[in-house]
């Protein structure tokens, strides 16, 4: 597979209110070149992804946001893709950006925004059926990994981490989502192709161990076995008690030691993840009534999908005292309840995204305007942006995936540009997303190469492209 090593730009194209340092220098007046790799050296090209690209191109007016798309949208297929065929099946693996390991999660979010081109270009079809092979493989290697190796002689740099650690595993942190993304990106791809090829014995094996799984983490009777301790100055790197994590009240919640941001779990229902499981395992229900025509599993499915929406309404739903009836996002089933949220996805915001909410239901409209509030611990306003941010990136960085979500969320026009002004204003004039950025300094940022905040961004520009194209006509 070919690396890419980016060379970051040592500029900040002045916009808004964000002002060029003294030790930069703009590398051409008003012009701004592409980032993308040669069309020789790219990992992967598709036909009907370029098409589109000049399309949406053709109506965004402000020059440096054609810029940002260009760079962003294709980036996954630019630089992370390594597709061949392995025992005549295709196969994909796609690589998160700088860290050279496949997340379940990124590898599925990475994607994403080509799948609706997949009827389209036979190509690019065959990529996102590989993706959907080889995550199986991860999962029946080990359904409790979140990040794989595609080379199982390499050896980790959390070889250290104590618990299982097979080959051909990066790391080991269970989170529910993982398992959720693997779901997501079969079902999408099923529904838009109709296509049942995808549906063989090592699916319906990973399948049943998802839901196997899922069942284990509800953690009724105490049987997980799963422990991660990782040694580690962080407070957040690791569960504590013995990596087994805090103690919870079994409710029909499952368990998840980690959040999508890779961090560790206050409390271990974390209730954006509860709710991916939900419609991840309607959608399961759906594949094996229709493609295996397994009623029995079906049901099992609907039955486990039942129990937890039941105590997400009865446990995870609360009246706030200034915002009415919002969700929390981590409980322990003892009545503790933490109330923030994290840029990644799942989160709380991102439930209309993920088709959990439509963006006008009370209860998501409560939940979202305590996340855009001060009352949101993770909620910051710096200089140039405000936005969600992390306990992953600290106390200071916002993350432009959370701005992207919140644009790709609302229905408010005036804050959708705000959206993307903050987005143009804080790039650092690289051309690219970060991981996350200092509210009152974009310059400095974690992640040259986060390949899965580059693609997100391309989708929302071409959401707006679809649904919302008088606000591409405009200068930010």
């Amino acid at each position: 597979m070919k690396r890419r090593n980016f060379i970051v730009q040592s500029s900040l194209f002045t916009a808004g209110a964000l002002v060029m340092p003294k030790n930069m220098v703009l590398v051409s007046q008003n012009k701004f070149v592409s980032k993308r790799p040669k069309l020789a050296d790219r990992n992967f090209v598709s036909k009907a992804v370029e098409q589109l690209i000049k399309e949406v191109k053709a109506v965004i007016k402000d020059e440096e946001m054609s810029w940002l798309f260009e760079n962003c949208y294709p980036n996954t297929l630019d630089t992370t893709i390594d597709f061949e065929m392995i025992d005549r099946k295709p196969d994909t693996f796609v690589i998160t950006g700088d860290i050279d390991a496949m997340w379940l999660r990124d590898s599925t979010a990475q994607v994403w925004p080509y799948l609706p081109l997949i009827n389209e270009d036979e190509k690019l079809k065959k990529l996102v059926q590989g993706l959907i092979n080889r995550q199986v493989k991860c999962v029946l290697l080990d359904p409790y990994a979140n990040a794989f190796y595609k080379d199982t002689t390499k050896i980790s740099e959390w070889k250290s981490d104590q618990k299982l650690m097979l080959p051909g595993v990066h790391e080991r942190k269970w989170e529910i989502d993982s398992l959720c993304y693997v779901v997501r990106l079969a079902n999408e791809y099923y529904q838009i192709t109709k296509d049942t090829s995808i549906f063989d014995d090592d699916f319906n094996k990973a399948m049943q161990l998802i839901v196997k799984t899922f069942k284990t983490e509800q953690r009724k009777h105490h049987e997980s076995e799963y422990v991660f301790s990782r040694l580690t100055t962080s407070v957040i790197d690791s569960p504590p008690f013995g990596g087994t994590g805090r103690p919870v009240k079994p409710n029909g919640l499952i368990c998840s030691m980690f959040r999508p941001s890779d961090d560790s779990t206050l409390f271990p229902y974390l209730i954006p993840s509860n709710i991916f499981a939900v419609l991840s395992l309607r959608q399961l229900e759906t594949i094996y009534k229709e493609a295996y025509k397994d009623n029995e599993f079906a049901n099992m499915c609907k039955q486990l999908a039942d129990e937890i929406a039941t105590a997400i309404k009865e446990f995870a739903v609360t009246e706030h005292l200034n915002f009415g009836k919002m969700y929390a996002y981590e409980i322990d089933g003892y009545g503790n309840k933490l109330f923030m949220d994290d840029a990644n996805v799942p989160s709380l915001m991102s439930l209309a995204y993920l088709g959990a909410h439509k963006p006008t239901d009370e209860l998501y409209k409560n939940t979202r305007r305590f996340l855009l509030s001060d009352n949101n611990p993770y909620f910051l306003k710096g200089k140039y942006a405000e936005g969600q941010g992390s306990p992953h990136t600290g106390k200071n960085k916002i993350w432009p995936m959370g701005i992207i979500l919140r644009a790709m969320t609302s229905t408010d026009t005036d804050e959708i540009i705000k959206c993307l002004k903050m987005l143009k204003a804080t790039h650092a004039g690289t051309g690219f997303m970060h991981e996350g950025f200092d509210k009152d300094n974009p310059n400095d940022y974690s992640r040259d190469w986060f390949a899965w905040a580059n693609t997100l961004f391309g989708e929302l520009i071409i959401k707006l492209f679809k649904e919302n194209k008088e606000l591409l006509s405009l200068t930010y």
